[in-house]
């Protein structure tokens, strides 16, 4: 099944290629790779949250930053489409790396970023199993919770 229809039947829409907030491009190709820049959890040109993840008052829940790297996928699927030419091109995901901004303690970063190789994989099937890295960090641009760069092999 192609990934376009794949979306289809999850009820999944692409969103809009999310611009540059600085001096860089959504994504690039380089012979049969492409790689996303960092994508934040951009939704009509905003976020939906910002600041650190973890457990209490202030702090953006583990379950939320989630849903958010979730988000961060689907914006890098749109990248990468648009810089290699259409969506059916991306034919397999190769790696994911997620940066989670968190308060020192917090140590779920892994599972913040299972939003998104989750959603890669209901997307891409076998084809989005990835090697992957789950960073905590200390702040992200725009103060965002979370950050997702993807590397796709193209057809």
């Amino acid at each position: 099944m192609s990934v376009a229809a794949r979306l289809r039947e999850l009820g999944i829409e692409l969103p809009p290629v999310v611009p540059p907030v600085a001096a860089y491009i959504p994504a690039t190709v380089h012979g049969d790779l492409v790689y996303t820049s960092g994508q934040l959890p951009m939704v009509d040109g905003a976020l939906p949250a910002t600041g650190k993840v973890g457990d209490g008052e202030g702090l953006v829940p583990a379950v939320d930053a989630a849903q958010f790297a979730r988000r961060c996928a689907l914006n890098a699927i749109a990248a990468a489409a648009d810089a290699a030419g259409g969506l059916d091109k991306l034919v397999r995901v190769v790696k994911v790396t997620g940066f989670v901004a968190s308060v020192p303690e917090f140590t779920g970063q892994p599972g913040v970023i299972n939003g998104a190789s989750e959603l890669l994989g209901e997307v891409f099937g076998d084809a989005g199993r990835h090697a992957r890295s789950a960073v905590g960090v200390p702040v992200l641009p725009l103060d965002s919770p979370v950050e997702v760069e993807v590397v796709f092999a193209l057809r």
